[in-house]
């Protein structure tokens, strides 16, 4: 059993989320409703917490400090997905084709929190839309993104392709929190059944213990992949919009690491790198000496985002 402090708490991991409650997971396994002491709550998914019984539920009395904590934001609302991550594992399907804005966007989020993303490309069995997506990918290799491909529910590549892809990323999430994140379509509910074969009843049985028996999905839960509980991955609801509102514009080119690069050759120290004289992030775009390594489509993207977030803030 879990030994109870001094204050009468006991330290716990919130696995589940829906509204303001939250399932907790004691140290030895066992799961309960929690409540937020007050009336917001502040714990998601990967938080360590501090928690105080109170019959067969509990009450969140403290969320211990985060290494970092995952989230977007737009004009109206943050939408945080987990804290304490390892990596993010950023899943998008080379069918439909892939917007690499929202792929940017996910990356500069994870680069701001200092979180190791990792980009998995679905439907390698589509031979012709995945060498499109993967020569597509080309400039986020060259920076030293992991790009793996996958083809989670394989129609022509055969057996021993697809269990190499999967031994390839089991590998990369052993002994790690990994929060799985793409769009509405990419594969995501697939993945996580395939690493975690009790995925199914598991939510289930959360959402009757976080609903009353109602089935409704909840915003993002945990799964131990490994019955040692030391490889977990986090479950996300898809996404269609991705804001960055929480990034200074000063900042965007540090969270991009081909501006980065060039960044620093820049003549001005507050260089936004769009217009100054003597930018070498500019001088790089326009290089005809060899091909650049700053894409036309990275530096169109970057100097979108810096409108975007420059209006945001007025």
């Amino acid at each position: 059993m879990t030994t109870v402090s001094s204050a009468g708490t006991l330290p716990g991991l919130v696995v589940a989320g829906f509204g303001r409650h939250c399932l907790v997971e004691t140290p030895d396994g066992q799961r309960l409703i929690c409540h937020p002491r007050g009336k917001k709550s502040q714990a998601v998914v990967g938080d360590r917490v501090l928690w105080l019984p109170s019959q067969d539920e509990g009450t969140i009395e403290k969320v211990e400090k985060r290494s970092n904590l995952f989230y977007r934001q737009d004009d109206m609302r943050t939408k945080s997905f987990a804290a304490n991550l390892d990596q993010v594992l950023i899943l998008i399907a080379a069918e439909p084709e892939f917007s690499e804005s929202q792929l940017t966007r996910a990356l500069i989020a994870a680069e701001a929190e200092r979180i190791t993303p990792i980009i998995a490309l679905n439907k390698s069995d589509l031979t012709e839309p995945f060498g499109r997506a993967w020569a597509k990918l080309a400039p986020y290799r060259a920076m030293g993104y992991q790009v793996v491909p996958l083809a989670i529910k394989p129609k022509i590549a055969g057996p021993a392709a697809n269990e190499a892809q999967m031994a390839q990323l089991q590998a990369l999430l052993h002994g790690k929190k990994t929060l799985v994140l793409g769009p509405s379509g990419a594969g995501k509910s697939s993945l996580t059944n395939l690493l975690v074969p009790d995925a199914q009843v598991l939510t289930a049985e959360i959402s009757q213990a976080l609903n009353s028996g109602k089935h409704t999905t909840t915003s993002t839960t945990l799964y131990w992949i490994d019955a040692a509980r030391t490889s977990a991955l986090i479950d996300s609801p898809g996404f269609q919009d991705f804001g960055l509102h929480h990034i200074a514009p000063r900042h965007l080119a540090n969270y991009m690491p081909d501006l980065k690069a060039h960044a620093q050759d820049c003549k001005f120290y507050n260089c936004t790198h769009l217009h100054e004289p003597g930018c070498g992030v500019i001088s790089e775009v326009e290089s005809s000496a060899s091909p650049s390594k700053i894409s036309a489509s990275r530096y169109r993207l970057y100097s979108e985002l810096f409108a975007e977030l420059s209006q945001s803030r007025y």
